[in-house]
């Protein structure tokens, strides 16, 4: 779930790795060993911290300050959902698998924050629409939600899972349409989802991708990039689930 990022080669060896264990080892056995692997390293973020490192995010960020990204989005206090170590600016809070479950940010308060974003984490949610009305649900009015995932097209270079760069994503996305079974449209997801929200701006985001084949994992950034407002007055208050 997080945005911490291996690079090409390393990435293409651990999900061919993972791919040979899962298919010799008993459905049993695969689950003790990744959950067994998961509780290992929470443990290691609670007691030690989440180590820093670059991923998707810092891919993004000299773009970001050339068109004004934070001096724009990101004042206040913000929430980095899913950050994997790779935090979008200083005065965010990281939140990831050692804080709680990113679906329902338990503990929270409601519009608390000025700016939320969240990085290569809803392609893994199981439920991304309960995880979209609570990202939003934690941003006060007037404030932003920040939405920054892998383009299908871009990264996954197929139509359906599994994801040949990483297994534990559950859907793809495109920007502006459904296609199923296996990818969603953000944007038609987000006027199911959360109608009141004002869409800033969306965009796909391809700053030094060069890499068109298939078969070899994608250079650059790959990314949908959808910056949401909440209304200062808005409609009666949803409750998230």
């Amino acid at each position: 779930m997080s945005s911490l990022a291996y690079p090409a080669e390393t990435s293409s060896v651990l999900v061919d790795l993972k791919r040979r264990l899962r298919r010799t080892a008993s459905p049993r056995l695969w689950h003790l060993l990744r959950d067994a692997r998961t509780h290992a390293r929470l443990l290691r973020y609670r007691f030690i911290g989440r180590p820093r490192g670059a991923g998707e995010t810092a891919k993004a960020y000299a773009r970001r300050m050339r068109e004004g990204f934070f001096e724009t989005y990101c004042c206040g206090r913000g929430l980095d959902i899913g950050y994997g170590g790779d935090l979008l600016c200083e005065n965010c809070m990281g939140w990831d698998l050692e804080h709680g479950d990113a679906q329902r940010l338990d503990g929270l308060r409601d519009e608390s924050f000025d700016f939320a974003y969240s990085s290569h984490t809803l392609e893994h949610v199981a439920d991304a629409t309960r995880a979209l009305r609570n990202w939003y649900r934690v941003v006060k009015r007037g404030g932003y939600l920040i939405l920054f995932l892998p383009d299908r097209d871009l990264y996954e270079k197929r139509r359906t899972l599994p994801s040949r760069w990483n297994p534990e994503h559950r859907r793809f996305f495109l920007l502006d349409r459904d296609e199923p079974p296996d990818t969603v449209g953000l944007l038609p997801m987000i006027a199911r989802t959360i109608p009141e929200a004002v869409l800033v701006s969306a965009r796909r985001c391809c700053d030094g991708h060069t890499i068109a084949d298939p078969m070899t994992h994608s250079d650059g950034e790959y990314s949908l990039e959808v910056i949401l407002q909440r209304r200062i007055h808005e409609y009666p208050d949803r409750t998230a689930e």
